[in-house]
């Protein structure tokens, strides 16, 4: 899937740097700034919530949007996610995401 969703992204014309876990995501954001983070919630070494927790105390203008089968878990009144982070639920269509991504980076 993530394959699938790097290629929709970069087809539109957004550069995507993509990674198949938390931990090393989180060590990417540690050295570069980005705009944008797009996390799946269930993810190894570090889930997505504790991604984008750690994102937003590195950044806290950066985009964060959730890619998950679990909506109920991001938008829980107890999670540490960050309020300001979006939520896709799945399934969704690729043009679905794109449209999401560009909105979230036009507000910035």
């Amino acid at each position: 899937m993530r394959r699938f969703l790097l290629k929709a992204l970069q087809n539109a014309g957004f550069d995507v740097i993509s990674y198949d876990n938390g931990l090393s995501a989180y060590q990417r954001l540690r050295e570069e700034p980005f705009e944008l983070l797009l996390t799946d919630i269930v993810m190894p070494e570090m889930d997505g919530i504790e991604l984008a927790r750690r994102a937003a105390e590195l950044d806290p203008d950066m985009k964060i949007m959730f890619i998950t089968g679990f909506a109920a878990v991001a938008l829980n009144s107890d999670s540490t996610a960050p309020r300001q982070a979006k939520v896709l639920s799945k399934p969704f269509h690729l043009r679905e995401l794109v449209n999401e991504v560009q909105k979230m980076l036009a507000a910035a």
